[in-house]
């Protein structure tokens, strides 16, 4: 059986924080470990780069973008996730490489399959073995937004063609990704989400 790991995905403002927290603490109520990590970040290296990549006072390169978010993340499998898994604690990621894949590939123009290819030597084995995309409309995403970040502020466009991007990734690995509408009400969101977790562990 594959490990646990989850990564909840999508555009800004489909909710992904509130989903992993929810689906998280009911998982916990099932008497699971659960360790839960975001993107980037999670770890000391992780965190510095988190602030270069999503502060407004630096402008990186999109391949400069790319390869930051594929250090923190190599880092964050390393220190975090992977040693979580082995413990045998349940991982719920809030963002995963294929947010990369989406918004740098897609978005940024870079290619899916280019940046994939420097995600994986960090990665291993270490990959999520279920996605949960929620899909929303790239301005109501937006509107839903506390506050923005520099990637998050570049407009309902980029969204668009990031959205384009994870469509085109759960497309082509439809035996890792479940679709749930995050239009939906929150309760229902999070249902669907757990639902699936647990029918596949």
């Amino acid at each position: 059986m594959s490990l646990p790991y989850v990564a909840f995905e999508g555009i800004e403002g489909a909710g992904k924080s509130t989903v992993a927290q929810r689906v998280g603490e009911r998982l916990e109520a099932d008497g699971h470990e659960v360790v839960r990590v975001r993107e980037p970040g999670g770890t000391a290296v992780g965190e510095r780069i988190r602030a270069i990549l999503l502060g407004h006072d630096l402008l990186p390169d999109p391949w400069t973008e790319a390869l930051l978010f594929a250090a923190a993340r190599a880092q964050l499998a390393s220190e975090v996730v992977g040693p979580a898994l082995d413990s045998g604690a349940w991982v719920l990621s809030d963002r995963s490489v294929y947010s990369s894949l989406a918004y740098q590939g897609a978005g940024r123009g870079l290619g899916i399959d280019a940046v994939r290819s420097v995600n994986e030597p960090g990665l291993q084995d270490v990959w999520p073995n279920l996605v949960i995309l929620l899909a929303i409309d790239a301005a109501e995403g937006l509107l839903r937004q506390d506050v923005g970040d520099r990637i998050g502020d570049e407009g309902v466009e980029f969204q668009r063609t990031v959205a384009d991007g994870f469509a085109t990734a759960a497309a082509s690995e439809p035996e890792r990704f479940v679709i749930i509408d995050a239009g939906n009400p929150l309760d229902d969101v999070v249902d669907a989400a757990y639902r699936e977790v647990r029918s596949r562990w």
